[in-house]
């Protein structure tokens, strides 16, 4: 059977799952849940994510999981990739830090802005301007903090590139679609960061399969 990802390519939460299997240089099929007709609600879906959510994660007949972080990380540890560094307690335990700073201070501000400007258009819905400009000073203050840790390091965890820097890029690579992207312009840093990351062949390619 192989390994599955169902969910649709251009959200976040699944983009972070490819970019980790592109990583690893892992086969694996993309199978599209379809939320026009509620199937992320269906029976069906809901055994393989009770929250009716997306990524689910099937590996095999007998691994199923949901959470894309948790996801990620068994990719990593099961092809033993270094982006986790779980041959030294001290780097591992930063590349969990930098995972919770992403996912408990960077993800929120930045996915609201997204969401704002580019979701909501969408569906022919207003901006809230006032929501936007709220997170994009929250996303500035988490941008100060990113700034002085990538003043002393190249990447988050130390210098070393990792999942912590990684699970940064499906969110990330939607603010740099809107007109917020010049907010990188003031943490020389942070951008030289950013462009760091883009470069590697997985992030490329994993950005093909979203704009697709």
């Amino acid at each position: 059977m192989g390994i599955k990802v169902y969910g649709l390519t251009k959200t976040t939460n699944v983009a972070r799952v490819l970019i980790s299997l592109e990583e690893v240089g892992a086969d694996y099929e993309v199978v599209p849940v379809d939320f026009a007709t509620g199937e992320h609600k269906s029976q069906s879906h809901l055994t393989r994510n009770p929250f009716g959510q997306v990524p689910a994660f099937q590996d095999d007949n007998d691994v199923m999981l949901f959470e894309s972080r948790a996801i990620s990380r068994y990719i990593l540890r099961k092809y033993k990739s270094d982006l986790l560094r779980e041959d030294d307690i001290k780097e591992a335990a930063l590349v969990d830090v930098w995972v919770d700073v992403e996912y408990g201070q960077y993800n929120a501000p930045a996915s609201a802005i997204c969401y704002n400007v580019i979701v909501k258009p969408m569906h022919g819905e207003e901006v809230d301007q006032q929501v936007v400009d709220t997170n994009l000073e929250k996303l500035k203050k988490v941008l100060e903090v990113y700034e002085a840790r990538l003043s002393q390091y190249k990447y988050l965890a130390g210098d070393f590139i990792s999942f912590a820097d990684l699970s940064h890029v499906p969110c990330t690579y939607y603010l740099m679609l809107t007109q917020y992207k010049s907010v990188f312009d003031s943490y020389p840093h942070v951008k030289a960061w950013w462009e760091a990351i883009m470069a590697r062949p997985s992030i490329k390619k994993v950005f093909d399969i979203m704009s697709a």
